[in-house]
């Protein structure tokens, strides 16, 4: 999508992040280029506008549904067990493991 003007941030970079800057999960200097590039174009001004009613529709429509229980308990344990397996690969996390003695005695 594009206007076919030129920008200094580019239609296609800026629709990549769209729901990044939905989410508020930019920093302040990126939310500004987005937000001088939907000043300067339309079509995108537009899109960002319809994500945005989206977004709120379906906030209110299933905001107060939460996760079952038993789904939330498998999701907790599976990015425990992610991180674990990460901390694991790490040479220190190995080294420590290895020999978990030593470490508390030169301390």
């Amino acid at each position: 999508m594009s206007c076919g003007n030129p920008h200094e941030t580019d239609c296609g970079e800026v629709l990549d992040h769209l729901y990044e800057y939905l989410d508020n999960e930019m920093d302040e200097g990126d939310c500004a280029k987005l937000r001088q590039h939907f000043e300067e174009c339309s079509p995108c001004l537009e899109k960002y506008g319809l994500e945005q009613a989206i977004k709120a529709l379906i906030k209110r429509s299933c905001g107060c549904d939460s996760a079952p229980t038993d789904l939330r308990g498998k999701v907790l344990a599976r990015i425990d067990s992610i991180r674990s397996a990460q901390r694991a690969d790490t040479p220190l996390a190995a080294a420590a493991e290895a020999a978990p003695q030593e470490r508390v005695t030169q301390e």
